[in-house]
């Protein structure tokens, strides 16, 4: 079934996310360790940053892109939101290059 008009609400993610209602990706765990970021990074980047962009049309659950910072370097996670858990996809730091601060990609 798609899920071609349904959003991420962040306010609903936050939740999700204080409740540790959220799973994380055997590939999103791998990027965690090869750039040493955290559960608890990935927490904050959901909880105080923002989404930059919304992916209405993934499946099985729509996700975003969100942006935060941690210890003062921005880190990007694509996480999707499902029935009753969040879904972390993937996490990285934004090469500065390819970025306009950190929010809209270059072209």
């Amino acid at each position: 079934m798609a899920n071609k008009t349904k959003r991420v609400v962040h306010n609903q993610l936050k939740e999700l996310f204080k409740k540790y209602a959220f799973i994380i990706s055997n590939h999103a765990r791998i990027r965690m360790f090869q750039r040493n970021i955290s559960t608890e990074d990935i927490r904050q980047v959901v909880l105080l940053g923002e989404i930059i962009e919304d992916y209405p049309e993934d499946e099985p659950c729509p996700s975003a892109l969100f942006l935060g910072f941690t210890e003062g370097r921005p880190c990007h996670a694509v996480v999707a939101q499902c029935e009753d858990h969040a879904r972390v996809i993937t996490v990285y730091i934004p090469e500065k290059d390819k970025w306009i601060d950190y929010r809209i990609r270059k072209d």
